[in-house]
Parts: structure tokens; sequence; C-alpha cells
């Protein structure tokens, strides 16, 4: 707040406040909690009123945290398998969740869970701080928790008996609410503390990725995050039937559109498998990484390589280098130089494949590509990603994806207010251009010989899958 200040910002000027935050992490208030937000003092900072008085721990598990395997176990094996799971919420229990999370507070340390008057994520947590009273956890943000049922938007009795007994439901508060929406007006702190009008509105906050969808894409979109880690987001528009359900992909809840989804895949080893095979097969450089891609035909003569340098999680619990030259299973490659493009090439696959599965099947053709992050300045990946996905391909020109969408989800619950009609789309129309550039274009040759490589690629798959079914992940147990 003291750099928005020295930075010149008006505070009073503000009419409406939302955000964005990490997906999956969770925060713990006691039952003073509500009393102590109702009373904050202006000339004291907030942390000083509400540390630790507030909380029932002050140590909390973000996404990051993946040492409740034990925890997910469970949860599927009493909801009926992961597939029963997935269809419930959207995705199958994932230790990386909420809920899992949640679970493994209630089982091992419930003194904790017995101290907790409420459960909020990331983001209600932050809404709660602007609100000065506990906020409802916004309906995007919520379908990344295992805990509501993706096409009620309601949390799940089964699912919550399971991760925290009779007394969960009352934890987590009222049922999840959908971004634009007025939860209220900024708390008496904010206005005497910086000046804020009392006027000015506080929408939910919602998860990065469904801020990130909201800011730069619109339905049909695909987003393909190529950071350190892959992410890949899709805006599916309303279709007579819901998207698929799969045990390696996620369903979220569009943040503002009652009948459309986001599907979601994350795979650990993004950037860093490719900047592995970089180091170790093109001389540490990728200008002789790109070189070899460009000598080596499309198919690369029948070639296929994994790179797992870590526990991945799309297939999950892979890990390890596997090599196959037309569907059969080899220790190498005769020539170094069919490794960079076996990386981009299974990347990308896997990519192309669960696109096929998740989409409805009457849904509407996907539109763009629109690629960010660190690989996405490289022409040669920005080209074959056009191929394989078979998308005219964009990047975009902000950096700020995320931060912008929370802004537009304070706008939105605003101009609704002011009597706005229709989406967030309608909305967005009347603001300026997304921002995006147009690098490349599919070849249509290219196209079809990568469509015709599913298949194979989903077989070669399958058997590293096989190869890696006993392993597993070590994790840490500590809270």
């Amino acid at each position: 707040m003291n750099k928005l200040k020295a930075a010149g910002v008006q505070f009073g000027d503000i009419v409406a406040i939302s955000g964005a935050a990490q997906q999956h992490g969770s925060v713990y208030w006691d039952d003073a909690a509500s009393p102590l937000l109702q009373k904050l003092d202006a000339t004291q900072p907030l942390a000083c009123q509400l540390v630790p008085e507030a909380f029932s721990t002050c140590k909390c598990p973000i996404w990051q945290d993946s040492s409740t395997t034990e925890e997910c176990q469970i949860i599927e094996k009493e909801l009926g398998g992961s597939h029963t799971v997935s269809n419930l919420t959207g995705s199958r229990a994932y230790e990386r969740f909420t809920g899992a999370q949640i679970f493994k507070l209630y089982r091992k340390h419930r003194g904790i869970y017995d101290a907790t008057g409420h459960i909020s994520l990331i983001s209600s947590f932050l809404a709660s701080l602007f609100l000065c009273a506990i906020a409802p956890i916004e309906v995007s943000d919520a379908s990344g928790m295992n805990l509501m049922d993706i096409e009620t938007h309601k949390w799940s009795k089964e699912i919550l008996e399971v991760c925290g007994g009779p007394t969960l439901r009352a934890k987590l508060g009222p049922e999840p609410v959908e971004g634009g929406t007025v939860m209220g007006t900024i708390g008496k702190w904010w206005v005497d503390r910086w000046g804020f009008k009392p006027s000015c509105i506080i929408a939910p906050f919602t998860g990065d990725n469904p801020s990130t969808v909201v800011s730069l894409s619109s339905h049909g979109d695909v987003i393909l995050s190529l950071g350190t880690s892959t992410t890949l987001l899709i805006s599916i528009p309303p279709s007579t039937s819901t998207p698929k359900r799969t045990i390696t992909s996620h369903l979220l809840a569009d943040p503002t559109d009652r009948d459309s989804f986001i599907a979601m895949l994350c795979y650990k080893n993004g950037a860093l498998a490719r900047e592995y095979v970089r180091d170790h097969h093109s001389s540490k450089d990728w200008s002789v990484f790109n070189k070899l891609v460009e000598s080596t035909p499309t198919g690369n003569d029948g070639y296929m390589g994994f790179y797992f340098p870590l526990f991945e999680i799309i297939p999950q619990n892979v890990i390890g280098d596997f090599f196959f030259h037309n569907g059969e299973l080899i220790p190498s490659f005769e020539d170094p130089k069919y490794h960079p493009r076996a990386i981009l090439e299974s990347q990308l696959l896997s990519i192309r494949s669960r696109i096929i599965s998740i989409l409805p099947k009457d849904s509407h053709p996907l539109k763009r590509l629109l690629l960010t992050g660190g690989s996405s300045a490289n022409e040669v990946i920005r080209q074959m990603a056009a191929d394989i996905l078979h998308l005219d391909t964009y990047v975009a020109e902000s950096k700020e994806g995320g931060t912008v969408g929370g802004a537009l989800l304070a706008m939105f619950a605003w101009w609704k207010q002011q009597g706005g009609e229709g989406g967030l789309d309608e909305l967005k129309k009347g603001l300026k251009s997304d921002g995006f550039k147009l690098v490349a274009k599919p070849d249509a040759e290219r196209a079809e010989i990568y469509e015709d490589s599913v298949g194979l690629y989903r077989k070669c798959e399958h058997k590293v899958v096989e190869l890696n079914a006993n392993k597993g992940e070590e994790i840490d147990d500590d809270l």
C-alpha cells in the first residue's frame, strides 16, 4: 500500500476491488477472527492485530505441498475411485488440492482442525481483509479444491464428509459465489487508514489460472504457458453436453459464466525438460537446439522421446527418459540429433491428445492459441505448437495476465451494479485490444502428420506409465 501511495495512486478514486491469488493454498481462521476483523484499529497495521490471534495455525499449505498422497488414496477409495472423484469435482484427488490438505489436518492435527472456525482459500482470505469480514469462496477457485460439485457449483456433501466430517461444511461458509458478485463495501479500516471511499465495492477474488483466462482469452481460446512448468487453459463455451472429465486433466468452473468451463492441464516438467535436453544433447545452446529441430523431419523419422527429470503430474508419477522407434521401446536414439525434436513433439502431442479427450463432441472449434512464458519467445517452438495444435498462434504483449484479470473482475462487478447487461465478454468488447501478436500459422501438411501421430503417442505413453507403475514421489509429511 505504501508503494501504491508513493506511486501517486488516489485510493479515493477506486470504485471496486477484486484480485487473484495462487490456487489451492488455504488459510485457517479461528473463532476470534470475525470479531477481530470487525474492530480493526486504523492506527495499527493489519498484521499485528490479526497474527496469531485470528488463526488456528500460521503454518498453512500451498500448491507446492504434495504430502497428502495417503489422503488422496483414501478419498478416492471412499468415493469409488479416481474417475468418480473426477466426474464429481472436475479432477481426481490431487495432493496439492485443498480438499486433501484439509483432510490431512483433520486426520493428523485434529486439535488445529477443531480450533478452526473458518477455512479460506488465499483468494477469499484477501477478499476478507478488504471486507473486514470473512468472505465466501469464489466458484472458479473453489473448483480447484476437490470439494465442489463441478456441475451444481455447490459443496459436495459426500466428499466434505470424507475430508472433514460433519463440521467441514460450516467451516467453508456459504456456497461458492460467482466472480463479479458484489459482496459488500470496503471495511472501515481501509477508509480511515488509506482514504478509500466507503462506497468502494468488493468483488470475489479468484485463482491465478482463472484470472489469466479472464484477462487473456475469450470462449474458444487456448492459453499455453511455457514456463518452468507447462500449463494449458481452454475457455470452453456453453454446449449441450458437459466437457469430459479425465484423471489427467482438470475442469474448473468459469468465474463469471454459469454454463461455461475452463479445462486445465498442468505439467511439472515443462521448460525444465526442454533445458535438460538442450544441456545434454544440444551443447547447452538454444541456437544449436533449434538447428537440430529444423534438421529433422516432421515426425522425427519415427523416433519418439519422453523426458521427465522430476516426477511428472501428467502422466502421474513417471520419471526418467524413455525412447521409442515406430512405437517400439529402444535403449536410446541412434543419433543424438533426434532429441530436440523429440522433446518438443512429445510434450505438444501430450497436450493435443488430451484436448481431443476433453472437449464435448458438439463444442465449437477452438479459435486460436495464445502463448505465454519464457519459451514463447522461441520461434521454432512457436511454429511446432501451431502445427501440432493446428491453431493460429499468438504471443501476449503483456506479462501481467493474472493481475489484469483481477482488475477486470472488479470492473465487471461495478459495471453490473451500474446497470450493465450481458456477460464479461460484452464488457471486454468495449475495452482496449487484448494485445496479442500473430507469430505462427499451422502448416496443413505438417498438421496432418501430427494428427495421425496421436494414436502412436498414446501407445508409447501407456508403455511409459507401465514401466513406472511401482514408482512414487518421496513426500514430506510436515504440516
